[in-house]
């Protein structure tokens, strides 16, 4: 897994905010070539979870402010070296700013593809990997519920639990 991933992370509709999602060795280095921060400093100059305001260019051309959190491996959701650039939500500039990713070197992220890297990464079990679908297709309050409680471990602390009498 040395490629570095891109994929647009909220749902691709008119909003007020839309997200893209890079992760990869080459997450920040890729971040660092499409935003330009207020402040002038790079993001790989930056610690982990922290923000940072700038623009978004594409070709050299600034197309939306944003706000680009840097998270490092191995403390993002895959275990990487994770970007989140938060822009505005609708749908031609959040495509433009994925676009600026992808032509700076990420490729495009498979479906569900970053929760497999954190399960390849060990920052989540089978049972949690499987709950993220169960969460975001969810259809009502218990279903959602259920999902939440198996992505928060307790499938996982039921089994480890009986795993440990058996042995």
């Amino acid at each position: 897994m040395s490629d570095t991933i891109a994929a647009v992370a909220t749902p691709l509709s008119a909003g007020g905010i839309g997200v893209i999602r890079i992760s990869g060795e080459s997450a920040i280095e890729i971040a660092d070539k499409v935003v330009r921060t207020t402040s002038g400093k790079s993001l790989a100059s930056l610690k982990g979870y922290t923000a940072a305001h700038g623009k978004v260019y594409l070709e050299n051309e600034a197309i939306d402010e944003c706000v680009a959190l840097v998270f490092r491996a191995p403390k993002s959701y895959t275990g990487e070296n994770t970007v989140e650039i938060s822009c505005h939500g609708g749908v031609l500039v959040t495509k433009q700013v994925l676009r600026a990713v992808l032509q700076s070197g990420a490729r495009p992220a498979e479906a569900g593809e970053f929760t497999k890297r954190a399960f390849l990464n060990g920052k989540l079990d089978l049972s949690e990997a499987e709950a993220v679908m169960s969460l975001i297709s969810a259809q009502g309050q218990q279903g959602m519920k259920a999902a939440f409680s198996t992505l928060d471990g307790a499938l996982s602390r039921k089994i480890d639990s009986l795993c440990s009498i058996l042995l």
